[in-house]
């Protein structure tokens, strides 16, 4: 992994995609154990919050697997973002609906979050 300081994408987004692109491509296997926070955050020149804000984000959206002490995991259990999103919004509809939610503020709540 490379960081490019000078780009205007943050230092957070640049490591989530290139973890995301070595799972997609295969680099990166079901049962592949990432480096502790802090030995990656050392490595790339950034702050460990910014490190364990990745895998945090990579745990919600299904790409890892946080095991505590036995450190953070490559997940088998989603594929792409697309696929994590698909996944996620088929379950908002969902408790959207048994919430008793009309289908008309449940688009503006979720455009709303997207800063729409």
């Amino acid at each position: 992994m490379k960081i490019d300081t000078e780009s205007t994408v943050t230092l957070y987004e640049q490591v989530r995609t290139q973890i995301i692109g070595q799972i997609e491509a295969g680099e990166l296997i079901v049962g592949a154990k990432l480096p502790a926070v802090r030995t990656l955050a050392a490595k790339l020149g950034v702050a460990p919050y910014t490190v364990a804000r990745v895998y945090r984000i990579l745990e919600n959206d299904g790409f890892v697997e946080t095991r505590g002490r036995n450190g953070t995991v490559i997940s088998g259990t989603k594929g792409t973002a697309g696929e994590s999103l698909q996944a996620m919004a088929s379950a908002y509809a969902t408790r959207a609906t048994e919430l008793g939610v009309s289908a008309v503020d449940a688009l503006r709540f979720a455009r709303s979050a997207l800063g729409l």
